[in-house]
């Protein structure tokens, strides 16, 4: 149930707080049409939904729809007579007013003192402000600012944004530029200090990165100094917050400035060449100059020991038609694998994709079969067989296979035993999954499996399957255990169907109706198919 509060009505819209888990505050928009629409400040709300608080402020407009008309005729009344009364008063009446106002209004007086700072060309003055507005500390109890709160300071540090925009267009782009950044700064500092759930600061962020830019476009700083900050910037822990790239700096760089941001960006990777935030940057300035030297030697420097770097830096040279290279790289990757079975996969595939283009179908037997070998699964033993088809080798390399899942079976036992069902079932070759599965084991799933590729010529094997797994679910309760026992049910009878036993299946289901009559809905599903 949510309260609704604080109920006002306008002309064209209705406002208040609804309390749920957490107070919000709602505005419904009346539109001429019949829909409507309206915003939230909940979490739902602000992705664009009708949330539940809209809904909850709906109904209890439709309880008092009776005085809508006169309610929002009054709105309008009390509109025209403010605006009247305002536009009645003297010069020195409204300063009066304004100040008497502000002096109530904490965030009303910032606001006009921000004002009043821009238009003088005042930075000191905004620098103050702005640094007041950022200050978490009237909003953070024990040095946090919970989500509760988060939107208030949100709200306020959105006006930095804004005077450092008006800055910008009062011609004082220079002064935005230095201003931006600080507030750049400042922000990243304390972002960890605030619950930002709604993702209402990193807007502010993106914001600030936006104002930067313009400002930057407007002021011309620089370039290299400009290359230097965006460098730093990009490479701080908190450089997320603001989200821009470097890159598109371009306009306001030119050829000098971008000739620094690349140097700048090297100089920070030789000093930390494992640098996740280094290698980032130094790659995306590379492929933004089709610097394939570079982008190799940085991955080149810290290889991964399973061999994902080497397929990236194969995948580069591919692109760049450098084929030969590339397959060297995949094949070095292999090779300086610590452990095969911990390989990439995405480097054996592409490996093996390369042999096969190639005509190299030895090879990518090869490949596969030792991949096989050191990760013995049914997914890379499916691989193998289609190397190895290609190769016009599978009899051969299906034999070596079997006798190293076969040895595992002595060497692990049972789980060994489920993978070489699994193979042999994929292989199609029944008789001996049947076999392998009563010597060695094999799961539900796969016994399942057997009964149903089976039952068509093997009915009677497949029938105590069947019937174990249906013994098991009829044990269980719940809607997804009655529809696979059905299903199991519909199985039973086509065993004994195929057998000559249809008797024998209307006392098995008389005996299950008779110990099941309580579980209704499973009665239910028997009925409509006929069980």
């Amino acid at each position: 149930m949510h309260e609704v509060s604080g109920v006002e009505f306008g002309d064209g819209w209705i406002r208040a707080l609804v309390r749920g888990t957490e107070r919000y505050e709602v505005e419904l928009l009346l539109g001429g049409g019949r829909k409507l629409a309206g915003t939230c400040d909940c979490p739902y709300g602000q992705e664009g939904n009708f949330c539940k608080h809209l809904v909850a402020l709906g109904l209890t407009v439709i309880a008092q729809e009776a005085d809508l008309p006169s309610l929002r005729k009054a709105a309008r009344d009390r509109t025209r007579g403010l605006e009247a009364w305002l536009t009645g008063l003297s010069r020195d009446d409204l300063i009066a007013l304004v100040r008497e106002e502000a002096a109530d209004d904490r965030s009303l007086r910032r606001r006009l003192e921000l004002r009043a700072a821009s238009v003088h060309g005042d930075v000191a003055g905004i620098r103050s402000h702005i640094r007041e507005l950022l200050d978490i500390g009237p909003f953070a109890q024990y040095g946090y600012v919970e989500y509760a709160d988060a939107r208030a300071y949100a709200d306020q540090a959105g006006q930095a944004v804004a005077a450092i925009r008006s800055l910008t267009a009062s011609g004082r782009a220079a002064d935005a530029t230095a201003l931006a950044q600080e507030a750049i700064g400042l922000l990243a500092s304390v972002v960890e200090g605030v619950d930002d759930s709604d993702g209402r600061l990193g807007q502010v962020g993106a914001d600030l990165a936006d104002a930067h830019h313009e400002a930057c476009r407007a002021a011309r700083p620089d370039p290299e100094e400009l290359a230097h900050w965006l460098v730093t910037h990009a490479l701080d822990e908190a450089a997320d917050l603001t989200d821009f790239d470097p890159l598109d700096y371009g306009d306001v760089l030119g050829e000098r400035g971008t000739a620094a941001l690349r140097r700048y960006a090297a100089e920070a990777w030789q000093a930390n060449r494992t640098g996740w935030a280094e290698k980032h940057l130094m790659q995306r300035l590379a492929k933004s100059g089709r610097d394939i030297g570079t982008v190799i030697a940085v991955h080149a420097a810290d290889l991964a020991p399973d061999g994902h770097t080497h397929l990236l830096v194969a995948r580069e040279l591919d692109a760049a038609g450098r084929t030969a290279e590339a397959l060297e790289w995949a094949e070095r990757g292999i090779r300086e694998a610590e452990d095969l079975a911990g390989v990439d996969t995405a480097l054996v595939d592409h490996l093996a994709d390369r042999y096969t283009r190639t005509d190299r179908l030895a090879d990518a037997v090869t490949l596969r079969r030792d991949h096989f070998a050191a990760r013995r699964t049914l997914l890379t033993y499916q691989q193998l067989r289609v190397a190895a088809v290609a190769a016009d080798c599978w009899l051969t390399e299906r034999e070596e296979a079997l006798k190293l899942l076969r040895a595992d079976v002595e060497q692990v036992g049972v789980y060994g035993g489920r993978v070489l069902v699994d193979v042999l079932l994929d292989d199609k070759d029944l008789d001996a999954a049947w076999q392998a599965a009563h010597e060695h084991g094999a799961h539900d799933g796969q016994w399942l499996t057997l009964a149903d590729q089976s039952r068509p010529t093997r009915p009677a094997d497949a029938l105590p399957v069947y019937l174990r797994l249906a013994a098991r679910l009829a044990r269980e309760t719940g809607n997804r255990a009655y529809e696979q026992l059905v299903s199991l049910l519909l199985s039973v009878r086509d065993c004994h169907h195929r057998l000559g036993t249809p008797d024998d299946f209307t006392a098995y289901v008389a005996d299950l109706r008779a110990a099941q009559k309580r579980k209704r809905n499973l009665m239910r599903l028997m009925d409509d198919c006929g069980l």
